[in-house]
């Protein structure tokens, strides 16, 4: 069975999806038509994501696949391709998922739950975990200022040698 994900429609005050810092470059795997890639996973939520993907930039409006392996099994879905620059991270490329079979999805979900339990998400936490404690949290805030400054790095040094 296939899920279409719905897009919420937005009020004033309507909250986004939460936002899951993926750690450990994490990979996934990406096609457009006939043509696979990787790309190392950056953020994910209920409603999409964003990765640096090995091929480069990708047309915005591209539509396309996405597999990725999650502890709860592999998880795929249809995609569109959106803007570049997401996160504040040059080379990353924002997706939206458009569809994913029922069994995808729950697989989804359940790996979103967990990976928000263990601190990996934007949302308030309801019960404080070993993970977010002050100086892990603190750690992680500059592992990722870390990896955001040397993809401006990488991305200014591709531009000038072209």
């Amino acid at each position: 069975m296939l899920i279409v994900v719905k897009k919420r429609q937005k009020s004033r005050k309507a909250a986004r999806a939460p936002r899951i810092r993926v750690p450990n470059n994490e990979r996934a795997q990406f096609a457009i038509n006939d043509t696979r890639f990787v790309g190392v996973l950056q953020r994910l939520s209920l409603t999409g994501g964003s990765a640096v993907l090995s091929k480069g930039p990708v047309s915005q409006g591209t539509l396309g696949e996405i597999g990725m392996d999650t502890v709860f099994g592999e998880v795929s879905a249809r995609i569109e391709f959106l803007q570049t620059g997401a996160d504040g991270v040059p080379l990353a490329q924002a997706f939206r998922f458009l569809a994913m079979e029922s069994k995808s999805a729950k697989r989804f979900a359940d790996f979103a739950k967990l990976m928000e339990q263990a601190g990996y998400s934007d949302a308030p936490q309801t019960k404080p975990s070993a993970l977010s404690a002050p100086a892990s949290e603190t750690l992680g805030l500059l592992l990722h200022s870390v990896r955001r400054l040397a993809a401006t790095i990488c991305a200014s040094r591709s531009t000038v040698q072209r």
